[in-house]
């Protein structure tokens, strides 16, 4: 089979397309034929070896994949060989066959796409983590999204919207700040044009119950500064490459939480927990309440340059790899 190789770390030419050996499943793995698989931003920063996890070389990254059941292990019973899935593979998605855990992989229904089912598990997954589990949100509270029209930020956009909450959306760009009106949000922010925290007294004059950053930087202290009382700082990564260092005084005087979010690492300790999550967001996906935005598709051999728009914050939602097309453009469906 063919796969995308790590034998250095650096940036995303350090991929190498190859022929490789195919993994057989142990007890209890499930080996998927991948037909797609999504793009994140923690796939480069493994890459060039500056996430929480640091493979040994040569390794092939990618979190999340889709495609169909070809073989399982010893013990598994709750899948079958020709099963149409999604599944958090942590590592290895970028390549033919993927080898994941069966209590990482999910049945899809009939009319999930495998472009859709790619880019679904770690977007989804780690907002609704955050905003239920974690920040436990709450219908009629106010939800500021940092960094909105990203993968991450357009579902947490979605799933605030689901809950019941108001939902006010930074966006850098008219075209961002559109998709997220697009995918619910009350109100938007233009992050260029003027003070981020005169833009948010005139939308949340009370404050802002909960905040949900997946980029870090400069804006993090003014929205810690717009926190309601009792508010929630979720912080789920740090897009823009600066950690942000927080005032702990202002949780002090609104009586307000720093919450560090890692969907991955709850995932793998609380895996019942987890499959009742995305249960539920499959649930909402088949009702129409939920609506992925795969921005581009890019072939398998082409990760390196996907792999490039994500890192450098272009993407609009999800970047996918196919193992199947030449490559094509926004929100093109496949073929079931």
């Amino acid at each position: 089979m063919r796969a995308q190789v790590v034998h250095r770390l650096g940036d995303p030419d350090a991929l190498s397309f190859e022929e490789v050996d195919a993994p057989v499943p142990g007890p209890g793995q499930v080996l998927i034929a991948m037909h797609a698989a999504g793009v994140n931003f923690p796939d480069g920063l493994i890459v060039a070896g500056e996430y929480q996890t640091k493979p040994a070389l040569p390794f092939t990254p990618g979190s999340e994949a889709a495609g169909v059941v070809s073989a399982v292990g010893e013990g598994v019973t709750t899948l079958t060989v020709g099963t149409r899935v999604l599944a958090f593979t942590g590592m290895g998605g970028y390549a033919e066959q993927v080898l994941v855990s069966a209590d990482m992989v999910f049945p899809i229904p009939d009319g999930m796409t495998f472009h859709d089912a790619a880019g679904f598990p770690v977007t989804y997954g780690t907002s609704f983590h955050a905003l239920v589990d974690r920040a436990g949100l709450q219908a009629g509270e106010t939800l500021l999204v940092l960094g909105a029209s990203g993968g991450v930020g357009l579902t947490a956009v979605e799933i605030g919207k689901a809950l019941g909450a108001r939902v006010i959306a930074a966006a850098s760009s008219a075209e961002k700040r559109r998709l997220c009106l697009d995918r619910g949000a009350d109100e938007v922010i233009d992050y260029a044009d003027g003070d981020l925290q005169v833009q948010l007294k005139q939308l949340a004059p009370d404050g802002v119950d909960v905040v949900y950053d997946p980029v870090g930087g400069d804006h993090a202290q003014t929205a810690i500064r717009a926190l309601a009382w009792g508010g929630r700082y979720l912080t789920i990564g740090y897009a823009s490459g600066d950690i942000p260092k927080v005032g702990m005084n202002r949780l002090l005087v609104c009586a307000g939480s720093l919450i560090g979010v890692l969907w991955g690492g709850w995932a793998r300790r609380n895996p019942a927990q987890n499959a009742r999550n995305m249960a539920r967001l499959l649930d909402w996906y088949d009702e129409g309440r939920l609506r992925p935005h795969v921005n581009e598709v890019h072939p398998l051999a082409d990760a390196a340059a996907a792999l490039k728009i994500v890192m450098s914050r272009r993407a609009l939602g999800k970047i996918i790899l196919s193992a199947e097309a030449a490559g094509s453009r926004h929100d093109e469906r496949d073929e079931n």
